[in-house]
Formats: structure tokens, C-alpha cells, sequence
């Protein structure tokens, strides 16, 4: 492919991540959704290194069936935050063996501060969002929630 390919992927998934974003929940006024994640994390867990802790919360606080936002805190053992890292999330209901049709976008929201949205569980269910952990550190961590 030319470099012209360079310039249009990125452009082609800021189009697409603004049209998920508009069209998942948008109120009248054409404004994307405001994200509220709560103080408390939902869960922490643990990389597969040991050597991250990553603070999970979600948007809405308790995720539901549908579209879901994850806020992903990253700190060391001693609670020191953890920046510039890369994260790529993907939902996986491990029951059944299939992840979504919606692959989540991540982006960096504020120093050791990444927030994957839209987190697609369309099904009643266990569900994990496998996490691989670059920049640094070459790590992976997996979070899990019920939807009722």
C-alpha cells in the first residue's frame, strides 16, 4: 500500500469512532454522551506480570447490556502511576467463546489514564475485556463483570 493509506486509516477511524460515539446514545442536540466514572474503582485487578495494577471503573457505574464505557487506571506495586502506556481492549464472553462486533477504541485521557469506548455487551452473561499492555512493558490483565 502507498503512503497515502498512512494519512487515510487514521481518518477512517476518527470518522467511524465519531459516528459510534454520536450515534450510541446521543441526546437531540447532536452531543456525544458525557462518560461519568465513578471515584471507587469497580474492580482492580492485577496484570499478568504482577507488575501493574490496573483501577477499572465503568460508564454507566454497573455496566449493562448494550454499549458501555471502561476507565483504565494504571499504577506500579507501590501505587505510583504508570504513563505512556498503549492499550488495545477486547470484550470476550468466555461461556461462549466470541467477543462483540464492536471492536473498542482506546484513547489516553490524562497521564496513566486510558478510557475504551464503546464497550459492546450485548448479551446477559459473564464477560471479560482482555487487555494487551504495550509501551514499556509488554503485559496483558483481564477484567470481568456479570450483566444480568
Amino acid at each position: 500500500m502507498g503512503q497515502g493509506c498512512d494519512v487515510v486509516r487514521p481518518a477512517l477511524a476518527f470518522v467511524a469512532l465519531t459516528l459510534i460515539v454520536v450515534g450510541c446514545g446521543a441526546d437531540p442536540s447532536g452531543q456525544a454522551p458525557t462518560l461519568s466514572f465513578g471515584a471507587m474503582p469497580f474492580q482492580t485487578i492485577v496484570s499478568s506480570t504482577g507488575h501493574l495494577h490496573v483501577d477499572v471503573r465503568w460508564s454507566p457505574a454497573v455496566p449493562v447490556k448494550g454499549d458501555n464505557a471502561a476507565q483504565l487506571t494504571f499504577s506500579d506495586d507501590l501505587g505510583n502511576p504508570v504513563d505512556g502506556l498503549s492499550v488495545t481492549a477486547v470484550p470476550w464472553m468466555p461461556a461462549h467463546g466470541h467477543g462483540t462486533s464492536i471492536q473498542p477504541v482506546t484513547t489516553t485521557a490524562a497521564p496513566a489514564v486510558i478510557v475504551a469506548v464503546p464497550v459492546y455487551l450485548f448479551m446477559s452473561g459473564e464477560w471479560q475485556l482482555r487487555l494487551t499492555i504495550t509501551g514499556g512493558t509488554n503485559d496483558s490483565a483481564v477484567a470481568s463483570v456479570e450483566i444480568p
